[in-house]
């Protein structure tokens, strides 16, 4: 797939402010500090597209981008660790669960993991979470270019082998740079396949 426009559409702190799920929708989401926002720009080629910062939680609301006037890429608010109230925590959650199991026209979740670390609790219960309600996902290792191909690809067989132990399968899966570039083509490539889904009514 090519980029050819890309641009800010709204940002929603309510299931009611969404835009109307007139054309298939893919979201971005992980961990505070991931590197969310630099993944997005990279893969639409517009560096301030999505806004990055260096304090975590970060993100608060459903942020929605049009890409090539015909599909939406969404930014959701990352889950774990955020210099939030609990009290704001539980309202991303909850704005978030009514995101996931009510948006008829969301195709895919891409669940983006720090390629850097060995396997956290949260990510695993929340990937485990969308298994069990249904939701399609991809898991997205991020920030690749920060350790040696060696390292890398042990953590990854850290990550694969801890969730076999609970998983028949694992989860279609990305190796991302946003520095470098890497995995750019896989997941737009990605995207574009799985666009037929919403041709065929889901």
């Amino acid at each position: 797939m090519i980029i050819r426009s890309a641009s800010f559409v709204t940002s929603s702190a309510k299931i009611s402010q969404l835009p109307a799920p007139d054309r298939p929708e893919f979201a971005f989401i992980g961990r505070s500090n991931v590197g969310k926002s630099s993944l997005i720009n990279m893969l639409v080629s517009r560096k301030g597209l999505a806004k990055i910062s260096g304090s975590p939680g970060k993100t608060q609301t459903i942020n929605h981008f049009i890409i090539n006037d015909s599909w939406y890429l969404v930014d959701l608010p990352g889950y774990g660790y955020a210099r939030v109230s609990r009290k704001m925590r539980e309202q991303w959650d909850k704005l978030f669960t009514s995101y996931i199991t009510m948006r008829e026209n969301l195709i895919l979740l891409f669940v983006l993991v720090d390629a850097r670390h060995e396997p956290m609790a949260v990510d695993l219960a929340f990937m485990e979470k969308l298994a069990l309600n249904g939701i399609p996902f991809a898991r997205v290792f991020t920030k690749s270019d920060k350790l040696s191909a060696a390292v890398a690809e042990k953590n990854r067989e850290i990550h694969n082998s801890t969730m076999l132990r609970t998983w028949e399968s694992l989860p279609p899966t990305f190796i991302t740079s946003a520095a470098r570039g890497t995995g750019k083509e896989e997941l737009l490539d990605y995207i574009e396949n799985n666009m037929i889904f919403f041709k065929n009514g889901k």
